[in-house]
């Protein structure tokens, strides 16, 4: 089995079909299709179904899949070490949701390229549905979810908790003027503009609202942050979402945050990254440097509504 076979491999599962990969990589099809023929005859299995639509991997085909992303990402980090000289070197990438991203992003990028020029930071931004998904997939060194799964095969540490709150046009008349909390029953009320059942504020706030036996008014469902916002400065409805989005603002003056009473609505965050058997040193160089910048966000006042959570050993 050869590197290059593996990087075809990966490239073709990406694509979903070996035409997009040829065209992604430059590699003519019809030595894709011999590597990949050569690849499914020594490991003694099919990799991939085909259709007319595409293909997609077979169960051999994902758990290689799984474990050439590995492969392959360390064995880039292997390069760039020994290019840099340095073991703390190379890149690491990082999923992040919006929220996360509009207040730890730049800051943990700055922090970086000052202690650490060796290491080159990937950002990828996602609903945090969508980063469990890469995270799975071995396509993340390091990610930030919202939820503890061992499942998924990652190390986890707790990170923080953060309050959520509705969000509101500042001149919107949805909510009374000086009124600064609302109960889940008031929200019945409120036109939302909410993510899909797939996200964890949704699914909570359904389940409040169908234990008091009301029904949520949704106006629009959004998996795109910026649309969200978009549709809230302009009076289409409400949202919650965590207050960190606004510093994403260039005009935060134009929203209004108002409290979830009486307990509020927290969300826990989950620090992932690789298993101590997978761990390599520029992976583990970014993961104590995330929790230092999120402890100093927290520290100064900049990241408001959150309570920091320490892993178990500390």
């Amino acid at each position: 089995m050869e590197i290059r076979q593996l990087r075809y491999f990966v490239q073709i599962v990406e694509s979903g079909s070996l035409l997009k990969a040829s065209r992604q990589i430059y590699v003519a099809q019809p030595a894709l299709s011999k590597q990949l023929a050569n690849l499914e005859h020594e490991i003694g299995a099919p990799l991939l179904h085909r259709s007319s639509r595409g293909v997609v991997p077979t169960p051999s085909g994902r758990a290689l899949y799984e474990h050439a992303k590995f492969l392959l990402r360390h064995m880039e980090q292997a390069i760039h070490a020994a290019r840099e000289g340095s073991p703390a070197s190379g890149m690491v990438s990082v999923g992040m949701s919006p929220a996360i991203t509009c207040v730890l992003g730049l800051p943990l990028l700055l922090h970086l390229r000052a202690a650490h020029p060796s290491i080159v930071l990937n950002v990828v931004e996602g609903l945090s549905g969508h980063l469990f998904d890469m995270a799975r997939a071995g396509a993340l060194d390091i990610a930030i979810l919202f939820e503890d799964n061992p499942a998924l095969g990652m190390s986890s540490t707790p990170l923080l908790v953060e309050e959520l709150v509705l969000i509101i046009a500042a001149d919107s008349p949805l909510v009374a003027p000086g009124q600064t909390e609302l109960t889940v029953a008031e929200i019945a009320r409120i036109p939302m503009v909410l993510a899909t059942r797939a996200h964890w504020a949704r699914r909570y706030l359904e389940g409040e609202l169908e234990r008091l036996q009301l029904q949520l008014q949704l106006v629009a469902e959004i998996d795109a942050l910026p649309l969200t916002m978009a549709a809230v400065r302009q009076g289409v409805g409400a949202t919650i979402q965590a207050r960190a989005i606004l510093l994403g603002e260039r005009d935060p003056q134009a929203f209004r945050v108002v409290r979830l009473a009486p307990t509020g609505l927290l969300r826990s965050s989950y620090l992932y990254g690789p298993t101590t058997a997978h761990q390599f040193p520029a992976a583990t160089v970014v993961l104590a440097e995330i929790r230092k910048t999120v402890e100093h966000l927290v520290g100064d006042g900049t990241w408001q509504g959150v309570t920091l959570r320490h892993p178990p050993e500390e």
